[in-house]
């Protein structure tokens, strides 16, 4: 593990700003109201040539101001616990606060290292507005501004000087990507508590509670899994609130960076809509995915007909017609385990790549069974197939009209390629590419009549179009690259 990180402070204090300046991003959702940060956020820091992870966490308060204060109490207690270095930020346009107080004392009995930042101190004629929070008892704090990058430096230089050590790993490597989407209040941050086996995320009955998009790793029979929680994705005239219009955005991008996406839908509600809808996204994005039925333990009995819910689910969402269905109860954990037999199969199909030369054979005998239509007027060629990508299996097909291949038979060569490679619940991409014409070695050795002479230009001439083909191909293997 890399070094931790954790900000801490009252709310509205610029914790999610600082975290966006030090990690040089947009991760922690940033407004002008106070308790938009709930849920810890994680981000990875390179300062000096070293590494450490940051840690976003919500306000601290100790009152019942908020609804949701004593969870909140809750996760920025357990950031404490999880980091090896502590920052206190506080507010220096408004002062010293009785919570900056609070939480200094609750610091001074934390055996690790502790910053204490004052934020919102914009350039060095401000700095005398840090003096009044030495009366905390504090020894030294850093007058820094998340807004305006002031100061952040000479606390990155001193932060980095106290890092623990640890072990330099590829955290990535072989970690399985899974996000976990759907509307809001269908059971998602229950299902991941249900999968830790903590309280890691913040579950509640009212819709909207989880904002930003939380990582957390799981390892399970030695596989490594980052589970993402994502917000709830409502229909677009839902959506009023400009803090929560920037929770779906980055749930809508947790899904650019998964390999995995798990669909929940409240099944006492049903299949809605908006459940399609959300099915989309993930399709769009390549995304391998499941369906999860969830609440199942609370459908009334006489309406638990999986037959009639997988059929209208598959119905709605044709266009994933591969992807698997399981019927769970996050609350109670019935099947729950079962979800990860489906990750590894539609990882492991999403992950694999198909030897060319039976990917050639595969596509002579579709070509065989189905020849496509006549474009124009003229017979449609396919020259070859090669895998160019994974994650999803993407695929090439070379042919001389590209543009004349019809939308069904490329699902025809797609259900081939499922059918024959058993690929049955994974996404496949495929492409066609113009390829140039064969040659006509005919015409270019020429008539057997013709002198010795002729004959010696006709040879320079085929070897200057295969050198002419040679660098077309180079060329098109590295617009593949590209585009791919």
């Amino acid at each position: 593990m890399k070094p931790v990180v954790a900000l801490v402070g009252r709310p509205n204090v610029g914790k999610s700003t600082l975290f966006n300046r030090i990690t040089r991003s947009k991760d922690a959702l940033v407004d002008d109201f106070p308790g938009v940060t709930r849920d810890r956020k994680y981000g990875d820091v390179t300062w000096d040539e070293k590494e450490f992870a940051l840690v976003d966490t919500g306000g601290f308060l100790t009152s019942d101001e908020d609804d949701f204060a004593s969870d909140i109490k809750y996760q920025v207690e357990q950031a404490i616990e999880e980091a090896d270095i502590i920052a206190l930020v506080m507010d220096g346009k408004n002062g010293v606060s009785p919570y900056d107080n609070e939480l200094v004392e609750i610091l001074r009995g934390v055996q690790k290292p502790v910053f204490y930042l004052v934020n919102k101190i914009d350039s060095p004629q401000q700095e005398d507005e840090v003096y009044e929070f030495y009366s905390l008892g504090l020894s030294e704090v850093f007058p820094v501004s998340g807004e305006h990058k002031f100061g952040i430096g000479d606390f990155l230089d001193r932060l980095v000087e106290t890092l623990p050590q640890y072990k330099d790993c590829d955290e990535d490597e072989g970690i399985i990507n899974v996000a976990v989407v759907g509307r809001p209040n269908v059971g998602k941050s229950s299902l991941i508590n249900k999968v830790l086996g903590e309280k890691r995320l913040l579950v509640s009955d009212v819709s909207g509670t989880t904002r930003d998009a939380i990582d957390s790793i799981y390892e399970k029979n030695d596989k490594t899994y980052r589970f993402i929680d994502t917000a709830g994705i409502r229909r677009k005239g839902k959506v009023s609130q400009k803090i929560e219009k920037f929770s779906i955005l980055k749930s809508l991008k947790s899904l650019d960076r998964c390999d995995v996406a798990l669909i929940l839908i409240d099944a006492i509600e049903g299949v809605t809509e908006q459940d399609i809808t959300i099915a989309g996204y993930a399709y769009e994005r390549g995304c391998g995915c499941i369906f999860i039925l969830n609440k199942w333990d609370a459908v009334d009995r006489e309406e638990k007909n999986v037959k009639f819910f997988f059929e209208k689910l598959k119905m709605g969402a044709k266009f994933l017609s591969f992807a698997p269905v399981i019927t769970i109860s996050a609350l109670t954990g019935m099947r729950v385990h079962k979800i990860f037999e489906l990750i590894n199969e539609v990882y492991l199909q999403y992950n694999q790549r198909i030897n060319t030369g039976a990917l050639n054979r595969l596509l002579e005998r579709s070509v065989e069974r189905n020849e496509p239509s006549l474009h124009k007027g003229r017979r449609l060629k396919f020259y070859y197939a090669t895998q160019v990508s994974v994650k999803p299996p993407s695929i090439a097909f070379f042919v001389n009209f590209p543009d004349g291949i019809h939308f069904s038979y490329k699902r025809y060569l797609i259900n081939q390629i499922r059918e024959m490679a058993e690929l049955d619940k994974t996404p496949i991409r495929v492409f066609f590419r113009q390829r140039s014409g064969k040659i006509n070695f005919t015409e270019l050795k020429g008539d057997n009549t013709n002198t010795r002479n002729k004959g010696s230009k006709d040879k320079e001439s085929l070897n200057k179009h295969r050198k002419r083909k040679l660098r077309k191909k180079q060329s098109l293997k590295k617009q593949l690259r590209d585009e791919i």
